[in-house]
C-alpha cells in the first residue's frame, strides 16, 4: 500500500514523482521499459527541445484547458525547475529551448538524480494493465495484484514512438472506468503524398512557404524547411501541418499542399524574364531559380517537351502553365505515416471528462491524468515536452493536497 502509485515513467510522470517526494508524500513510479526517461531522450532529434518560451495557449488544440495548467506551471516554472536541477537553457530560433549541453540526456540524468535523491521507489519492468477500484485502487500486471495505492496518476503517454513503449495502454485503462477516448491519430509527422516524382525528389530540402488547403481553403501557412522523400513529405512546416491534415482525412475531406517553388518573384516578373531570355532553352533559363532536380519536373508538370525548347517556341499558355507551377506546386494529400514516425498523439482521454484545474477525473475521484495520455497535442517545436512538464506537476500539486 502506497500514497501514490504513478503508472508511466515519462516526462510528464517524473516530475510529478519528484514534486510529490518533495512534500514528503509516499510515491511509487511503475515503468514498463527497463529504465524510466527513455522516450525523452529521443526529443529533438537527441537535444531535448525541453519548453518554447514563445508558448501562447493557441499552440494547443484546446488552449481554454491548457490555460488552466500553464498559469499554475508555466515555461518560465519549467526553466526555473530545470536549472534548479543544473540545466542551463539555450533558447534558439522560434522560442526552442535546448539544455546548453544538447543532449537529451542531460534531462534525464538530471531527473534520475534527483529521483535518486528522494528515494522515490520505481518499478521497471512493469507493466501495468488493468487498475481496479475498491476501497484502493489495486493496480495488475497480467492479472496479477502489483500494488495498492490512495491515489492513481495515469501517466502512460499516448501511441506515437511504440518503440519507447508507449502502446496506447493508458487508453484501455482509463476506458475501462468509462472514459471516453477521441479518436487516436499520428501528429507532428510525415505526410504521404500522390504524386509521380516523389522518388525523384527523394532527399530535397527547400526553404519555402507551404499552405494546407482543405476542401480548397487554405487553413494553415508556414515557412521553413520543407524535405521531399520518397513516400511524400516531412520537414518542420509538414510537422506543423500535420495535426490538421489528420482531423481533415478523418473528416474525409479533401486536402493538398501547395510549396512555392519560387518565394521571392511575383508572376508579371517571372514572365518578363523568360520573354526576356526568349532565345535560350527553357531547362537553361531555369537553371538559377530553382532547384535542379526540379527543372524536369515542373517541366513534366506542364507538358513542355522537349526540355530543350528555346521559349520562343513555347506556346505562351504553356508558359503561364510552369510559371504557375513555380508560384504554387500542389500536392496532392492521401495519408499520415504511422505512430511509429511521430512525434506526438491526437486523441486520447476527452478533456470533458477531466478538472482542468487538478487534472483529476471527474468520473473516479482519485484517478488523475497528465501528459499525452490526455486529448491535448501541441506544435512542433517543444509545446508537447512543456504540457507534460506542466500537467505532471499540477496533477502531483492536487494529490498532494487532496492528502493533507
Amino acid at each position: 500500500m502506497v500514497d501514490i502509485a504513478i503508472i508511466g515513467g515519462g516526462a510528464s510522470g517524473l516530475v510529478a514523482a519528484i514534486h510529490l517526494a518533495r512534500q514528503g508524500k509516499e510515491v511509487v513510479i511503475l515503468e514498463r521499459n527497463p529504465r524510466i526517461g527513455k522516450k525523452i531522450l529521443a526529443t529533438g532529434n537527441g537535444r531535448c527541445n525541453y519548453t518554447n518560451v514563445d508558448l501562447v495557449y493557441e499552440d494547443y488544440n484546446h488552449p481554454t484547458f491548457v490555460q488552466d495548467v500553464f498559469q499554475q506551471f508555466s515555461g518560465q516554472d519549467t526553466l526555473s525547475f530545470f536549472e534548479d536541477l543544473g540545466i542551463v537553457p539555450k533558447v534558439e530560433k522560434a522560442g526552442k529551448t535546448y539544455p546548453y549541453s544538447e543532449q537529451a540526456s542531460s534531462i534525464v540524468d538530471v531527473l534520475l538524480y534527483e529521483i535518486e535523491q528522494l528515494g522515490v521507489k520505481v518499478l521497471i519492468d512493469t507493466l501495468i494493465t488493468d487498475v481496479k477500484k475498491k476501497t484502493f485502487f489495486e493496480l495488475y500486471s497480467n492479472q496479477k495484484l502489483i500494488i495498492q495505492a490512495k491515489k492513481v496518476l495515469l501517466a502512460t503517454g499516448g501511441k506515437a514512438m511504440p518503440q519507447s513503449g508507449s502502446d496506447g495502454i493508458g487508453y484501455h485503462i482509463a476506458k475501462s472506468f468509462g472514459h471516453t477516448i477521441e479518436p487516436l491519430f499520428p501528429t507532428i509527422g510525415k505526410v504521404v503524398l500522390d504524386f509521380p516524382y516523389l522518388k525523384h525528389l527523394d532527399g530535397l530540402k527547400l526553404e519555402t512557404q507551404v499552405d494546407l488547403v482543405v476542401d480548397n481553403e487554405i487553413i494553415q501557412s508556414e515557412f521553413g524547411d520543407t524535405l521531399f522523400t520518397s513516400y511524400g513529405i516531412s520537414g518542420p512546416t509538414i510537422l506543423d501541418c500535420s495535426r490538421k491534415v489528420g482531423v481533415a482525412l478523418q473528416e474525409k475531406k479533401t486536402c493538398h499542399f501547395e510549396v512555392a517553388l519560387v518565394n521571392h518573384l511575383d508572376k508579371n516578373t517571372l514572365y518578363q524574364r523568360f520573354m526576356n531570355r526568349s532565345q535560350i532553352a527553357i531547362d537553361q533559363a531555369l537553371i538559377g531559380l530553382i532547384h535542379k532536380r526540379l527543372i524536369p519536373v515542373v517541366l513534366g508538370l506542364s507538358g513542355i517537351e522537349p526540355k530543350n525548347l528555346f521559349i520562343q517556341n513555347i506556346p505562351p499558355q504553356k508558359i503561364t502553365q510552369l510559371i504557375q507551377l513555380l508560384l504554387k506546386l500542389e500536392l496532392k494529400i492521401t495519408g499520415l505515416r504511422g505512430f511509429e514516425e511521430a512525434q506526438a498523439t491526437a486523441g486520447g482521454i476527452s478533456i470533458h471528462e477531466i478538472d482542468s484545474h487538478t487534472l483529476e477525473s471527474k468520473k473516479v475521484p482519485g484517478l488523475y491524468f497528465s501528459g499525452e495520455v490526455i486529448d491535448i497535442d501541441g506544435r512542433c517545436g517543444g509545446f508537447n515536452l512543456q504540457w507534460a512538464w506542466s500537467s505532471g506537476i499540477v496533477a502531483a500539486s492536487a494529490i498532494a493536497r487532496s492528502l493533507q
